[in-house]
């Protein structure tokens, strides 16, 4: 008589966000017995992780506590490519390899940087609006704007953080005929300091990981040293910004407008200083989100469960 082994559990955490209902979870179903919860808040964690192999989150914590808690954890694999959710140094305690998926967004999140960016500057939704509103019947002139209208080519473009997303806004940046300016945490020939950088661009726009070292990076000094009227651009991460001294900078007109599609809680408070500052647009996080990177991350993610349930786990960022 044979005896069947029990499929893998697999357990997701926040699915809703990857996939509310447009995509297949068939390729993480084809691996083991798979849950989805479209959301988990802090005090279901421990229990809907019990007894999983693999636990999959994209913004669900996953601190020391919780890990303790499932003793037959096999492996964590992040929906997403920033991995500052889980306690990756618990885990590796614990045996516990962490997966992320290193590319599955970066066109996307290119493109995201320039629809922020021209926003900003031709302020297409806003006039838009007007027309609706009748403004454009009322004019006494054929055309009319309340802003000035910016032409990229020829400005520089600071780019922080020249990995792969980075690399792939700096393409279209040179598209668009901008000057290029690059910082890295490995400096490559033809790169520039910070505050060189800071001080020289006309567009500013972050790609650098969450990190102790990053984060907090845009402060009030490094603000007051950008050029008066520039841009910033945050598709990052939204610690890597002090968002007290940026709303301060806008509603002082030191900056010409910041285009953010990350903040440092998300969802934000009602009160957040940003909401209400001036020449600021803010996007709910979705730089990342298109259907087609969506899809690449699930299948990406399902890869790297194999490995982690096969135990020869790729892409992991908290190495023994």
């Amino acid at each position: 008589m044979t005896v069947l082994s029990p499929r893998p559990r697999l357990v997701v955490l926040d699915g809703y966000t990857t996939n509310p209902g447009d995509l297949s979870w068939e390729p993480l179903e084809a691996l083991g017995e798979l849950t989805v919860h479209a959301r988990t808040p802090p005090e279901q964690v421990a229990e809907r992780i019990a007894g999983a192999a693999v636990v999959l989150t994209n913004k669900t914590r996953l601190d020391a506590s919780a890990l303790a808690s499932a003793p037959r954890l096999r492996g964590i694999a992040v929906l997403a490519t920033g991995h500052d959710v889980v306690d990756g140094a618990a885990a590796r305690r614990l045996g516990i390899p962490v997966c992320n998926v290193p590319e599955y967004g970066t066109a996307s999140v290119a493109q995201a940087v320039f629809a922020l960016l021209l926003e900003l500057a031709n302020h297409t939704g806003g006039l838009a609006a007007a027309v609706r509103q009748g403004r454009w019947s009322a004019c006494p002139d054929f055309c009319f704007w309340d802003e000035p209208l910016l032409e990229l080519a020829g400005l520089r473009f600071g780019v922080i953080g020249h990995g792969r997303i980075g690399a792939a806004v700096a393409g279209i940046a040179r598209a668009f005929g901008m000057e290029v300016l690059s910082q890295r945490r490995t400096p490559q020939p033809g790169d520039v300091d910070l505050d060189t950088l800071l001080a020289a661009s006309d567009v500013v726009s972050l790609h650098c990981p969450l990190t102790p070292l990053t984060e907090g990076l845009i402060n009030a000094d490094r603000l007051a040293r950008m050029k008066p009227g520039a841009l910033l651009i945050n598709t990052g991460r939204g610690a890597l910004v002090e968002e007290a001294a940026l709303a301060g900078a806008l509603a002082r007109g030191h900056l010409g407008g910041a285009g953010l599609d990350v903040l440092s809680v998300e969802p934000p408070a009602a009160d957040h200083p940003l909401l209400a500052a001036p020449r600021c647009l803010i996007t709910p996080h979705v730089a990342w989100a298109s259907r087609a990177a969506r899809g690449r991350l699930i299948a990406a993610t399902a890869a790297n469960v194999a490995t982690l349930l096969a135990g020869s786990p790729i892409n992991v960022v908290n190495p023994g």
